[in-house]
């Protein structure tokens, strides 16, 4: 059997090698540098990883859940059985199945522990295509639950047992980390562990597993929070659950280097149209020269109108990689940062700025071919008596941006990218850029 795996992370690559041990040919499709796992064939395109199959599992994660199954349907053979076993709402999964086909798509819950049971790892499944996926689980040795039904009926129950799941880890992360900060963690891991059942192997499976995948949990917790929702049932724990682990997720990640380097030459406009138009400054927020290109981290910075004292300390601490990101209150009367600041901040690595206030010097900012976006540029120098502060979640052009966030910026404008949907938007943006490439190829060719 040829089956492709779609996400390389942790449990895609448990499930393509446990797949492989099975004698089965398995192709692997991942946009970000993860590694391949022994056995399997790496595709360049998820297009590519899916062409022959007779069974795709996807497991992007659920923010790409919807992004993959679109790249993927029109490379589908006809017999093909998709699977998705990402951790979403069950919406998700129905738009999902009339993307790739509703006779052919499953629902596959995964109940427990991937790390722990690997493939064998006990699932629940519906949709249409459920039998032949049921069939399949059960060949690895999983114990699966065929529910049958419509697509979205395993998610549901998934979520359901996540509201607990999730709920306790993220109880357990808050209580031990406020704990450690009073100086009592160990007699409060004593008092946890004393209420489970398994004691201290079960306190640390949740304690780690929460901050491990604290970004995936939290978009299961969000998916969560709206099932409750359509249920009539108020999800106030479930959204504090999901607000806790995406404190930890945005504390721990920050885009990986070799991820960055992917985005170069991926337009501001495609990765706008592959995340819903979100996260994209308003147009006000402009190049300030023909071809100025970044793409970096985000070194937050929020300083009073038309003083640039809070800027000065953000260069002295930046790092190489990072894009200064400046909220000035919108002021066009001082600029904040001319040619000698941006020669600093270039020779510490900095890759450009984005400021919601005016710069200056914008001919010598090209020259030295340091990018810059702002609402425009002003001679006026700057105060310096601060106050202002570095590192904080700021707002630049109408969006939120946090420390560490994706920062793109071509001659259309700038988009932010939490860092945690790094590798969901590459993907999203590429099959963007793929369907745009051949529409335009047909209207060239007359047959749009």
């Amino acid at each position: 059997m040829r089956v492709s795996v779609l996400g390389l992370g942790e449990a895609g690559s448990l499930y393509a090698t446990g797949l492989v041990e099975h004698g089965w040919t398995v192709a692997g499709f991942d946009p970000a540098d993860n590694a391949t796992p022994a056995g399997v064939q790496r595709a360049a395109t998820p297009e590519e990883a899916v062409r022959g199959a007779e069974l795709v599992l996807s497991l992007v994660g659920g923010r790409a859940a919807e992004v993959a199954a679109r790249s993927a349907a029109g490379s589908l053979d006809p017999d093909t059985v998709y699977v998705d076993m990402n951790a979403t709402a069950p919406d998700v999964k129905r738009v999902i199945a009339e993307l790739v086909g509703a006779a052919r798509f499953a629902d596959v819950a995964v109940i427990g522990s991937v790390p722990a049971h690997g493939s064998a790892t006990s699932v629940v499944v519906s949709g249409a295509g459920s039998t032949r996926a049921a069939s399949m689980f059960r060949l690895l040795g999983a114990p699966v639950e065929d529910i049958g039904g419509e697509p979205g009926a395993a998610s549901a129950r998934k979520l359901l047992r996540s509201i607990f799941m999730k709920g306790i880890g993220a109880l357990i992360v808050e209580s031990v980390l406020a704990a450690r900060a009073a100086g009592a963690e160990d007699w409060v891991r004593a008092q946890i562990a004393g209420e489970l059942s398994g004691g201290d192997a079960a306190l640390n499976r949740l304690y780690d597993g929460t901050l491990k995948h604290a970004s995936r949990r939290a978009g299961e917790a969000d998916a969560a929070a709206r099932l409750l929702d359509s249920l009539g049932v108020l999800p106030s724990m479930t959204r504090a659950t999901a607000e806790v682990h995406r404190g930890r997720a945005d504390a721990a990640l920050t885009p990986a280097e070799d991820l960055l380097g992917q985005f170069e030459g991926l337009a501001v406009a495609n990765l706008g149209d592959a995340r819903d138009r979100m996260g994209m400054l308003d147009g006000g927020v402009r190049a300030l020269w023909k071809g100025a290109r970044v793409v970096g981290r985000a070194r937050t910075v929020w300083v009073p109108r038309g003083d640039n004292l809070a800027l000065h300390r953000a260069i002295a601490v930046s790092r190489p990689g990072e894009v200064l990101v400046v909220n000035g209150g919108g002021d066009t009367n001082r600029a904040l940062l001319g040619e000698l600041m941006a020669e600093r901040a270039k020779r510490r690595g900095v890759l450009g700025i984005v400021a919601d206030g005016v710069l200056r010097d914008v001919g010598e900012l090209e020259k030295i071919g340091f990018p810059a976006w702002a609402r425009g540029a002003c001679p006026a120098g700057p105060y310096k008596n601060g106050p202002g502060q570095v590192d904080v979640p700021v707002a630049v052009g109408g969006v939120v941006v946090r420390p560490g966030d994706l920062v793109v910026g071509d001659d259309d404008g700038v988009i932010v990218i939490p860092a945690s949907e790094a590798a969901s938007s590459l993907l999203g943006g590429r099959a963007v850029e793929a369907d745009e490439a051949q529409r335009r190829a047909a209207i060239l060719a007359g047959t749009a």
